[in-house]
């Protein structure tokens, strides 16, 4: 894959429709070896671009998912200290420096995302997700990982990358990134799909999903969407529906305007969604679609 029609296209096979900005970020990402930064509001399919680039490398996802407090031993390697202290045990009496040999090697190694990422054969997809959740620290630490992919690990060393992973961050914005992490990355803003888009999407994920009744549902999510909401329903959600309106035999959404309004919890997560999209104003975003 190295033109961005390949690339759209081996994505689109997977299950994710790109637009072109999106496939261009992706190309130059495979093209010059950097991390790709996408960032979004949640539920514009930010992870979702990380597990299509993975299959249509036919390759592992190695996903670090970020929070708070996130720290080195949880991202790139722990020992097994169980395993040690059953290992001393066995060996109490033995030669201390011996002992100290065996427990500190590759038998007693815990991979975490980071480490494994760089150590498969075949390049993985390596997704770091939300890394607005985690510390500066953290992010500092990751910068440095991130510019040599080789990790040093006191008692065995410095571990090199046998091969360069395909990096994906993503972030929601809920934290400003450093400035260093920014220059590091190639960077895309996801934004929520156009109403064509999207209904391409459901075609491409729910089985029975027709274009007319695709096309009527993406329209129906963006009058949602336009509504002051507190969670604006993501390309998650309007799976959700559309999966939960072919279910239910619906073909149209002007043949069935009561089951539009009762699946409508599909897209409103919070209480106060659920009443500020009443009927009257489902009816009148219904009567908005074609």
């Amino acid at each position: 894959m190295k033109n961005r029609e390949e690339i759209a296209q081996a994505l689109a096979a997977s299950g994710y429709i790109a637009d072109g900005e999106l496939a261009t970020a992706i190309s130059l990402m495979q093209l010059l070896r950097r991390p790709l930064l996408l960032e979004g509001e949640a539920g514009v399919g930010k992870t979702e671009v990380a597990k299509a680039l993975a299959a249509a490398h036919a390759t592992a996802l190695i996903r670090l998912q970020c929070y708070e407090g996130l720290d080195q031993s949880s991202a790139l390697y722990e020992w097994n200290y169980q395993r040690q202290l059953l290992a001393i045990q066995a060996h109490r009496g033995s030669d201390a420096d011996a002992i100290e040999d065996q427990i500190f090697s590759e038998k007693y190694l815990l991979e975490r995302p980071l480490l494994a990422a760089i150590r498969r054969d075949k390049p993985p997809v390596l997704l770091i997700d939300e890394i607005d959740r985690a510390d500066d620290e953290f992010e500092a630490f990751l910068l440095e990982l991130l510019s040599d992919f080789q990790v040093s690990i006191p008692e065995l060393g410095t571990i090199k990358a046998t091969t360069i992973p395909h990096v994906v961050l993503t972030s929601n914005g809920t934290r400003e990134l450093s400035d260093a992490l920014r220059r590091r990355c190639l960077y895309h803003y996801v934004d929520y799909p156009d109403v064509d888009r999207e209904a391409r999407i459901i075609m491409a994920r729910i089985d029975g999903a027709s274009a007319s009744l695709s096309l009527q549902i993406a329209r129906m999510v963006e009058g949602i969407r336009k509504e002051e909401l507190r969670k604006v329903p993501g390309v998650a959600e309007t799976l959700d529906w559309a999966a939960a309106l072919v279910g239910l035999d619906v073909r149209d959404l002007h043949d069935a305007p009561e089951t539009v309004h009762e699946t409508l919890m599909c897209l409103l997560k919070t209480y106060e969604d659920k009443s500020r999209v009443t009927r009257e104003v489902s009816e009148r975003l219904l009567g908005k679609v074609a």
